[in-house]
């Protein structure tokens, strides 16, 4: 039945602009009128799962492919997804995505080094990259670090888990066409490094401050200023930003820099990440107080979201009168970790100024959930 669809789909299908193949078992470039239809292909979306003959088959015909979406199920090498990424020619947007179990992990070989070297013979036309690397023991992919530097038409640069970069290294980054920068997992000195080095075109940068959060060797307060520095120095045109942050008055002082400064800041998530054991919930207004107080005297035009998370507490006085200052403005999203629905006053608080129009949404989100906030911010 299978098959028998594939075949009149082909026959009838005057034109394929994009195909899902993932787990295809039926060998479509067999087809008769597969040629003509396949070679129209524009998004091809598949995984590494599929006998590499399928690839090879494919190769043919589909050389004109601009979007290529492929997620790994194993790391063993493809050699068939190799082939088909070599005969592009206008390759402007890739995507690979590690989805295996650890058992994979240990293996005496680099199985992302084909991979690699097919994708930097298309450094010239990709404007989009997204690379997920799955840990692999043994392995810090400086392949990829090393041959990043030829990829400066990016646009999009999206590096999730376990990619680390030598910080002296990216002054050979130039990434002067880079509009979205999102890295998971590595140092905020690398990301500041980056962002210096790009060309003032950057409107999102977004990172989990997760990552950072539990892992304490990878940045200090001081690289955490340098890193808002870094922003209003070289971003004018940001408009999504995510901000791992400390309630020290440097870093206030800092963040309303940054805010009065970028104009087009659209969108904030902040979350603190260095606090003092002995904070109290008086400690928790104070920081929250401080903020509302200052997005009313700094924030740009333009801003319309907010994302505060832990640490951040606001009594019903400090918020009712942040949202009577801020009528008048773009109607404003709250996001906070912090469970304000239950109560009673701030319910009654939040739905009056929904009413009035000065707030859009109100949630309250149990966790950051920053996969669903950089998915929705980058696509």
């Amino acid at each position: 039945m299978q098959q028998k669809f594939y075949y009149l789909f082909m026959k009838k299908c005057p034109e394929l602009k994009y195909f899902d193949m993932m787990s295809i078992k039926h060998q479509i470039f067999y087809i008769p009128e597969a040629m003509v239809r396949l070679e129209s292909l524009c998004e091809l979306r598949c995984d590494t799962i599929i006998d590499s003959s399928y690839f090879y088959g494919l190769s043919q015909f589909c050389k004109y492919i601009q979007r290529l979406l492929i997620v790994s199920m194993n790391p063993k090498p493809n050699h068939g997804i190799i082939k088909l990424i070599e005969v592009q020619k206008k390759l402007k947007h890739f995507e690979w995505v590690d989805n295996f179990d650890d058992d994979y992990t240990d293996y005496d070989y680099d199985p992302y080094e084909e991979l690699l070297l097919a994708l930097e013979k298309k450094a010239e036309s990709l404007n989009y990259l997204k690379i997920v690397f799955f840990y692999l023991c043994n392995y810090e992919h400086t392949l990829f670090q090393d041959m990043l530097p030829k990829f400066d038409k990016l646009k999009v640069l999206i590096i999730d888990d376990y990619i680390s970069f030598d910080e002296k290294q990216l002054e050979k980054l130039k990434l002067h066409e880079l509009e979205v920068l999102n890295i998971e997992r590595n140092k905020i000195n690398v990301i500041s490094s980056i962002i210096e080095n790009s060309g003032r075109r950057l409107k999102k940068v977004l990172f989990d401050p997760n990552n950072i959060k539990y892992e304490p060797f990878n940045f200090n307060e001081g690289s955490l200023i340098n890193f808002i520095r870094k922003i209003y120095e070289n971003c004018p045109l940001i408009e999504y930003l995510s901000i791992a942050f400390s309630p020290s008055e440097e870093h206030f002082v800092e963040l309303e820099k940054l805010l009065k400064i970028c104009k087009n800041l659209k969108s904030l998530l902040l979350i603190i990440i260095f606090d003092n054991e002995e904070d109290t919930y008086e400690d928790y207004l104070k920081n929250g107080k401080e903020l509302l107080k200052m997005l009313i005297r700094s924030s740009p035009n333009n801003f319309k979201e907010i994302r505060f998370c832990y640490k951040f507490k606001f009594s019903s006085e400090i918020l009712k009168e942040f949202l009577e200052k801020w009528n008048g403005r773009h109607a404003i999203t709250l996001f906070t970790t912090e469970n304000l629905g239950e109560n009673y006053i701030y319910k009654e608080l939040t739905n009056k100024y929904k009413r009035d129009g000065v707030i859009k949404d109100f949630k309250y989100l149990p966790y950051v959930d920053l996969t669903e906030y950089i998915t929705e911010i980058c696509f």
